[in-house]
This record gives structure tokens, C-alpha cells and sequence, in this order.
């Protein structure tokens, strides 16, 4: 599988494993888990995205459960994980409200809670997962930057940020922000018109596409999207999920999709994506069915 580079000593896989339900499986188990990462691991996809919230804040001990089970595993694979989102849950039971903490207690905190869960001395890749209206983008920016001189991260991104929120943390920080995991799919294209994939293009950055089935909804639905959907998939022998991820895989901006499901036969299945050729009109025809209009 290929593999795209964010910044020095940092690859991942084009495609990438979410483990956003893990902990919501019937059996998490290590060994199920472990099965789950190697039938990823068998298609090249070598990057595992993790946040602390998952599984209301279980999801990473379940990884971690597999990494205990089988440390060779932690070798084979890249980990990203998020922070900042508090909710009245796990270890933030008692939380009066919902909300992002972007302190550096916070996110320190969070780290090693994130090293500990997941049995491993460093997290490849840490996203702050919201943007807060209540960030000190210096306090942050300092705190992300210690982190990475530290050892303890690799190197830092965010997650759900608009240009204007990226560029307020990056004037406060010495490294640089290497990527932003945003919702883009054929059922959310806002990106490709307000503005925001072209801001991450133009800086070479490469997004990481959460929801890239449009939360099951490209799956299923009828209409214009369903029916083009089904059309190539039906051309090229594969299922709507294949088409649906090589849409965002054919754009020159080289968007990491994240795939997230439990079913071991659908994992296996994830990188059918790679076997779907999309010429420019074919592109579009998807493009304009999503927008409910063809272009101006």
C-alpha cells in the first residue's frame, strides 16, 4: 500500500484503520483485538487511529490490551490519538458539562493516560481533537511543543480545525502541525467548497478524512449519490464503500482516509478502495451528484 509522508521520520499508510468503536464490540478481548489489527496489517494499512473519548474513554485500554498481549504488534504500526474533550465519563466522571481542555495540565495529563492505556512509551501522532474558544494557543502551543521534545510524541496535528483555528496554534509553536483530521465524504463536501481542503493543499499538509461513508449513509441511501455509487461499484466489481473512499483517494491533495468497523470480513475488505479507477468526469459525476447540482 502506499505510504505518505507528514513530516520527517513519520509515514503512514494511505489508508487508515479508526478504532473509534472498538471498545462498543461484543469482544474485546486481546485477541480479538489483535485480530483485528492483523487483518489491517495484511493489506499494508499500518496506521491505527485512536482518541482518549473513544468508548467513553475504554477504547484505547482495549488496544492496549492486545499490546500487552503481543508487544510485537506496537512495531508494525503507527498510533494516533486525540485529546481535549471532557465529558462525564470514565476518568472524568463528575464533569458538570461537556467541554475542551487545551491546558497543559490537560493535555499532559492525557498523555499519559493515552501511554498507559495503550501500553507504549510514545504516541506517534497526538491530535488536539476539538478547537477550543477557550484556548490559550500559547499555553497549548508550548505544551504540544514539550511533548515532542520530550520523546513522548512524535509529532502533533489537530483534528476538526478551521484554517483560522490552525493558524492561531501554529504562530504559538516551534514544530509544525502536520496534519488536520476533518469529516469529508461524498455525504460532507463542504471542505471542497469552503475553503478548507484548498488551505491544507495549497501547504502540502495531508488531511486525515474521518467519516468517509458518511457515517453509513453512503452505504444505504438512495438517490443521486446511491445511484452513481452504484453504478461504478457494479462497473468495477466492488462494493459502494470502495467507490466512496476512492473518491477521496483520487484527489491530488492525497486524503487519509479513516475506516472504522468491528466486522473482521469488512476490514479485510477495506483496501478493495485501492482497486477503483476514477477519471476526471467520473470523479465529477460523483462530485455534482453530492452537490444536488452540476457545476457553475
Amino acid at each position: 500500500m502506499e505510504r505518505v509522508t507528514l513530516t520527517d521520520g513519520l509515514e503512514f499508510s494511505r489508508i487508515i484503520y479508526g478504532m473509534w468503536r472498538l471498545a462498543d464490540d461484543t469482544d474485546t478481548a486481546p485477541a480479538h483485538v489483535e485480530a483485528k489489527i492483523q487483518a489491517a496489517l495484511d493489506q499494508g494499512i499500518s496506521t491505527f487511529d485512536q482518541a482518549d473519548i473513544y468508548g467513553g474513554y475504554t477504547a484505547e485500554a482495549a488496544l492496549g490490551g492486545a499490546l500487552r498481549a503481543n508487544p510485537s504488534l506496537r512495531t508494525k504500526m503507527e498510533i494516533v490519538t486525540k485529546c481535549d474533550i471532557v465529558v462525564d465519563a470514565g476518568r472524568h466522571t463528575g464533569a458538570r458539562v461537556k467541554h475542551y481542555d487545551t491546558s497543559k495540565a490537560h493535555i499532559d495529563a492525557s498523555v499519559e493516560a493515552s501511554l498507559r492505556e495503550m501500553a507504549i512509551d510514545h504516541i506517534d501522532l497526538l491530535l488536539i481533537h476539538r478547537p477550543d474558544p477557550f484556548m490559550d494557543h500559547h499555553e497549548t502551543g508550548t505544551a504540544l511543543d514539550a511533548l515532542v521534545t520530550s520523546g513522548k510524541v512524535g509529532a502533533v496535528g489537530v483534528s476538526n480545525f478551521r484554517p483560522w483555528d490552525w493558524d492561531l496554534l501554529q504562530s504559538a509553536m516551534s514544530n509544525k502541525l502536520v496534519t488536520n483530521q476533518i469529516e469529508i465524504s461524498l455525504a460532507e463536501i463542504a471542505p471542497f467548497t469552503n475553503g478548507d481542503l484548498a488551505f491544507h493543499q495549497r501547504q502540502g499538509h495531508h488531511l486525515m478524512a474521518w467519516s468517509p461513508l458518511g457515517g453509513g449513509s453512503l452505504m444505504n441511501g438512495t438517490g443521486p449519490v446511491g445511484a452513481v455509487l452504484d453504478r461504478v461499484a457494479a462497473e468495477q466489481n466492488v462494493d459502494r464503500a470502495a467507490v466512496a473512499v476512492a473518491f477521496l483517494l483520487a484527489h491530488p491533495a492525497k486524503i487519509l482516509p479513516v475506516m472504522g468497523t468491528n466486522n473482521l470480513e469488512r476490514i479485510a475488505g477495506i483496501s478493495d478502495a485501492l482497486k477503483v479507477k476514477l477519471d476526471r468526469q467520473t470523479w465529477f459525476q460523483l462530485y455534482e451528484a453530492a452537490l444536488g447540482h452540476e457545476v457553475a
